[in-house]
């Protein structure tokens, strides 16, 4: 189906800077996926321009994007960090035609810290659309997959990378090649079906390197820190918390309230929407939550 509007696979992107909307509010190759590897439709919607994060020397450790949802009719709605970890709705929807794509993931492939583009599975077929352009189809086979998410640089260049969970649990790691292609996967490991949850979109410890976070069944989540190594981008898990069983949705943009630490951002069952903001402390991962969106958010089919 044929994308329009926002971040359609058509493809007109404007970009909103966060300076602006707080003015109106306040006064390693380039190859592509590998053909052993499962490998979207056209963007243009709201990009945000908001100001950098923190860097290393490949890239960003954790970038700064707008919060997106799709909702049960297939369309993209943006809601842009304000400063302190609140958002705002943008006033025009960010896309419409997005009822059938799987696992949409912003992704910057540039290492700037703003995403660049989207990353969708439709018919089983990875695509990659970058802001204002058509969809570029990656390669079929993802529908072997239950959960791909981009979660920032987890490879130790500049472009963003991807994890993704095949039905047997077993996790592969691809890394991004800075045009929006894919390298060959990288096995992580196996038992990642333990896991109702996996987000990540950044730094969460303070050492530059991107982690993630994953829910198990009882509702104990679980940080893994990021190492850096692309063939073992993970090293071993470390407690967070337990309790998380009250959420039904868990996802982070990156940094929303520009601290240059990862957030997480959860849905709980009556669709109320949490911030947790992250610490730089892998002892002790997020501050308490705070309430960003009161109810609706149930509404939201996908978040990214």
């Amino acid at each position: 189906m044929a994308k329009t509007s926002g971040l359609n696979r058509t493809g007109i992107l404007s970009r909103v800077t966060v300076a602006a909307i707080t003015a109106a509010l306040v006064g390693t190759t380039t190859a592509a996926v590998a053909a052993d590897a499962p490998a979207g439709r056209s963007a243009s919607g709201v990009e945000q321009d908001v100001k950098a994060g923190a860097f290393t020397a490949s890239g960003v450790a954790t970038p700064e994007n707008a919060l997106y949802g799709v909702d049960s009719s297939g369309t993209i709605w943006g809601y842009q960090p304000t400063g302190g970890g609140a958002i705002k709705r943008l006033s025009e929807n960010s896309g419409t035609g997005w009822n059938y794509s799987k696992h949409i993931n912003q992704v910057d492939v540039s290492g700037d810290g703003h995403s660049d583009g989207l990353y969708d599975v439709y018919n089983g077929r990875l695509y990659y659309t970058k802001w204002r352009t058509d969809p570029r189809d990656l390669g079929g086979g993802w529908s072997a997959y239950n959960k791909i998410v981009a979660v920032a640089n987890t490879g130790g260049a500049q472009a963003e990378d991807l994890i993704a969970r095949d039905s047997s649990g077993v996790l592969w790691h691809y890394l991004g090649t800075g045009n929006g292609g894919l390298t060959q996967r990288y096995r992580i490991g196996g038992g990642w079906n333990a896991y109702t949850q996996i987000a990540g979109k950044g730094d969460l410890t303070g050492d530059g390197r991107a982690d993630i976070v994953a829910r198990d069944g009882s509702g104990v989540l679980w940080l893994y820190k990021g190492t850096g190594n692309y063939k073992a981008p993970f090293g071993g898990r470390v407690r967070v918390g337990g309790g998380w069983n009250g959420y039904n949705y868990l996802v982070s943009s990156g940094d929303l309230n520009f601290d240059g630490v990862a957030d997480l951002v959860a849905r709980d069952k009556a669709g109320a929407l949490w911030l947790y903001k992250g610490t730089g402390n892998a002892s002790s991962a997020f501050s308490g939550r705070v309430q960003i969106g009161t109810s609706g958010w149930n509404g939201f089919r996908l978040m990214f």
